[in-house]
């Protein structure tokens, strides 16, 4: 069993996750990529990422397992690396093996909240109304995934928040780097992008120097929505 996570390291990956705010999502890259990708994305700024389960393919879950271990053992916490797209406490484990830090879902389903926090990992279940949030975090949920955020705008979450300010909110699903700094402003702890960070033409053409300098511009909206929202 591999996981470098005691809770004193997992009090260090939270406090990342608010410093850096950015999660990645790696989602359907082949095994020999996982790296050559992460590396691009590290030399950009980029300090977390997220690599997703198919549902859809569950024979491809152990090669999942495998990106997650091979970032894990390169990085460190460098850049922890978390698992997506878990709906099962089965999942769970094999990302926990794997070396994962974080457990994000669609979802909300309380067996996969309690098993990650059972793993002694940080918790992002998806949600959406104000009660799945608060549902979500009465589980035990760290961080609520607010999906699809951008298709909600930043508006949405700013009226969810101002109810539920307990809650640590990650928009994630339309989030770019033009829209960052709204997302901020409305209350965001943290977001989940993927898009052209992970271009499939430029990863395939090993065109990595591209997905570096656009992680630059979405690091650099980070720091722009941090700045314009300090009081």
């Amino acid at each position: 069993m591999y996981n470098m996570y005691t809770q004193g390291k997992i009090q260090e990956l939270t406090q990342k996750i608010l410093d850096e705010k950015l999660i990645v999502i790696v989602r359907g890259m082949a095994e020999d990529e996982i790296l050559p990708l992460a590396e691009a994305l590290y030399a950009g700024g980029i300090r977390l990422i997220e690599v997703t389960f198919n549902l859809s393919d569950t024979g491809s879950y152990p090669a999942t397992a495998r990106a997650i271990q091979a970032i894990s053992k390169r990085f460190g916490m460098d850049m922890p690396v978390g698992a997506g797209t878990v709906v099962l406490a089965e999942q769970v484990d094999m990302a926990y093996e794997a070396g994962a830090g974080f457990i994000i879902s669609p979802n909300a389903a309380s067996e996969v909240i309690s098993r990650t926090k059972d793993r002694g990992l940080i918790s992002m279940p998806g949600a959406l109304t104000p009660g799945e949030c608060q549902s979500a975090h009465m589980a035990g949920a760290d961080f609520i995934k607010l999906f699809p955020a951008g298709e909600m705008g930043a508006g949405y979450l700013k009226a969810v928040a101002a109810p539920l300010s307990h809650l640590r909110f990650l928009a994630v699903g339309g989030i770019n780097e033009k829209n960052i700094p709204a997302f901020i402003k409305a209350g965001a702890s943290g977001f989940g992008v993927g898009g052209n960070l992970v271009n499939r033409e430029w990863i395939k053409a090993s065109e990595f120097n591209k997905i570096t300098a656009l992680a630059r511009d979405y690091v650099d909206a980070v720091r722009e929505g941090v700045r314009s929202d300090a009081p």
